[in-house]
């Protein structure tokens, strides 16, 4: 029962790492257009600094899923 609770929490956090990633590189890809057009990516860079400790966060939680499996 523990195992399966688990289970459900890793399959929601893989598909909040996965919609992570796209989103990282979608921001990403707007700051290049941004200092493509010469337009100021000063607020875009500090969104993805959060999206960044963000995503860290999310993959730090899957470890420690991971980690409570293999007890």
């Amino acid at each position: 029962m523990f195992n399966d609770a688990i289970l459900d929490q890793l399959r929601q956090l893989e598909r909040e790492v996965i919609e992570g990633e796209r989103r990282l590189a979608q921001q990403e890809a707007m700051i290049v257009d941004l200092k493509r057009q010469h337009q100021d990516p000063s607020d875009a860079e500090a969104e993805l600094e959060i999206m960044h400790a963000n995503q860290r966060q999310r993959q730090q939680d899957r470890q420690r899923l991971l980690s409570l499996m293999q007890r």
